[in-house]
């Protein structure tokens, strides 16, 4: 099992909404711009349609790529990414080292999903979903038959 929860999405239902970015948006940044998410969609042409965000990768590689120390800190307990703006210049190598593109430059800082861990409901997102095709899971997980659920 994964040590860390993560956002799970369940292709098959995932329709390509876009609520779960506009509800992070409005979470994160207060405002409709899925622009600002810190959860994208995308779709696999021509059918499929995935929601993707942090993993929260055991020894995350953006942790390690990144040159300033402090500035991106994960949480041995829940695996979350804290990132320190005072520090964050900007740099991107976060980005580059992440093989889901999860992390984008948002005012020259590098933003993630964070699970919306200082969220008393959990990930906005997962609750807004309408068609219930996200849940939040530990990555190692058991697929229902017929079901194309992948970790985001």
């Amino acid at each position: 099992m994964a040590k860390f929860k993560s956002i799970l999405v369940d292709t098959e239902k995932c329709t390509g909404c876009r609520v779960c970015e506009y509800v992070c948006s409005v979470e994160k940044c207060g405002a409709f711009n899925p622009s600002r998410s810190h959860i994208r969609v995308v779709r696999a042409y021509p059918h499929t349609n995935a929601a993707y965000a942090c993993r929260m990768c055991d020894d995350a590689p953006c942790v390690v790529s990144c040159p300033h120390k402090g500035a991106m800190i994960q949480n041995p307990e829940t695996g979350v990414i804290a990132i320190n703006d005072d520090l964050c210049d900007g740099c991107d190598k976060c980005m580059k080292a992440c093989e889901r593109g999860s992390i984008t430059l948002q005012g020259g800082k590098a933003r993630m999903c964070n699970l919306c861990e200082d969220r008393e409901g959990g990930p906005a997102c997962v609750e807004w979903c309408p068609e219930d095709a996200l849940t939040l899971t530990y990555g190692d997980y058991e697929p229902k038959a017929g079901s194309e659920a992948v970790p985001c």
